[in-house]
């Protein structure tokens, strides 16, 4: 997995684990109904990873490859580090097909997206941030619908623990001409915060740049304006 260009150079990627990656073949009606599929759907796609944000932009990949349809994603309290068992990570994926196949194919392109385009990203040395920095050229079925986008559109995906993600959100809309689409005020169920931004790709590309090098700066000076004289007002 290479660094982006448009991302400073000196950021260390924090690769996603796939955990359980399951095929159900014409799974139980009460079990599709429960997880909101249509009709047409005959079979599932079950997925864990200990990233959440990078399996939520590997499930749109897979719409893009397959037809298939996210019908459930969601975060697990806590994060990773406090799973409810080795398999769980921090996110329950499940993709619905009318075909099996389908579903094949699109944990495949899953896959593929996993290992090679979406993963979180550390400072160099001890104790640093990890934080999330994406940008989607073209969306899919899935983060189009939720950022609320035409499908197709580039989108920046950017997530850091809650200090940092304030302080890069409003470094990365001042940066570029991109459109705040959706905001995650923490604490998210992993106790992050965020937002999807849209605009041209190279816009979204420069605010997320904007966005990693504003966290490097918390991470640097977190308590910089603790620094000031007190106040002298009476």
């Amino acid at each position: 997995m290479s660094l982006p260009a448009f991302l400073p150079a000196d950021l260390l990627p924090l690769r996603p684990k796939l955990l359980t990656c399951r095929a159900i073949p014409f799974a139980a009606p009460e079990l599709r109904d429960a997880l909101g599929c249509r009709a047409a759907h005959t079979s599932l796609g079950l997925v864990t990873a200990d990233q959440d944000d990078s399996m939520y932009a590997a499930l749109d990949h897979a719409t893009k490859f397959a037809r298939v349809d996210v019908v459930y994603a969601k975060s697990l309290y806590a994060g990773a580090a406090h799973a409810s068992g080795p398999l769980s990570g921090e996110i329950l994926g499940v993709l619905a097909a009318e075909d099996p196949d389908e579903i094949l194919e699109g944990l495949a392109a899953l896959r593929a997206y996993l290992a090679e385009f979406a993963c979180f990203y550390t400072l160099p040395g001890g104790s640093q941030p990890a934080f999330f920095p994406h940008v989607i050229a073209e969306t899919g079925e899935y983060l189009s619908a939720a950022a609320g986008i035409a499908r197709g559109e580039p989108l920046a995906y950017l997530i850091a623990p809650p200090t940092e993600s304030m302080v890069g959100i409003d470094a990365a809309l001042k940066a570029a001409d991109v459109r705040l689409c959706r905001f995650f005020g923490p604490p998210t169920e992993t106790n992050y915060g965020g937002a999807y931004l849209t605009g041209t790709l190279y816009a979204v590309q420069a605010a997320a740049a904007a966005f990693a090098e504003a966290i490097s700066d918390v991470a640097r000076r977190p308590l910089e304006a603790a620094r000031r004289a007190p106040s002298e007002r009476s």
